[in-house]
């Protein structure tokens, strides 16, 4: 059996024509009126077929390292602190050669109740992070150019301001059904 690779993401990939023309009009009318955006959001590029998930994991963990317990020797860890200082393209570049977490990805990818698809099989689902930086709600996708800021948010209305960001990814696209939402908490 021939190893998993890393694969370049394909310049376009579909999700859904809903969402594409969402992400698109967004992207426009962001870069017209800007936002603030912290500089303490960690965010990264997607560059690497079918890997949304592990991104969107690492988007969670990297804007929580103060309330994560890393293991002394992690790769994560060395990731992170190695990557902090670069751009959201470097951290993607440099994601694609880092082989720890390609291993982990693949051996992840092969553990669920479901066949995971090839890396290179095109596929219409999408995972994005949404984190809590500084006060503001942030949607951290890495096909989108640059972090959303959503708004204000506290520890305390996180949860419910997550819930309605997520309602209007569902009110754009209301035919969708395929919407699930993970929470990442303290034991």
């Amino acid at each position: 059996m021939e190893p998993h690779r890393w694969l370049p993401l394909e310049a376009n990939p579909d999700v859904t024509n809903q969402y594409e023309t969402f992400r698109t009009e967004e992207e426009e009318r962001i870069k017209a009126k800007g936002q603030d955006v912290k500089s303490s959001v960690y965010f990264m590029k997607q560059t690497i077929n079918n890997a949304c998930g592990t991104i969107g994991l690492i988007h969670a963990i990297a804007n929580n390292r103060d309330k994560m317990n890393f293991e002394t020797n992690s790769s994560l860890k060395k990731f992170l602190e190695d990557s902090l200082s670069m751009t959201p393209e470097e951290r993607a570049k440099y994601l694609e050669t880092y082989e720890a977490i390609r291993v982990t990805h693949e051996s992840s990818a092969h553990e669920g109740q479901t066949e995971a698809p090839s890396i290179d099989e095109k596929v219409d689902l999408h995972f994005i992070a949404l984190v809590n930086v500084g006060g503001h709600l942030y949607e951290l996708d890495g096909r989108k150019p640059f972090p959303i800021n959503h708004g204000e948010t506290s520890d305390d209305s996180f949860l419910e301001d997550a819930i309605e960001v997520c309602k209007k990814f569902m009110e754009r696209d209301p035919e969708e059904l395929r919407f699930n939402a993970i929470a990442l908490s303290a034991a």
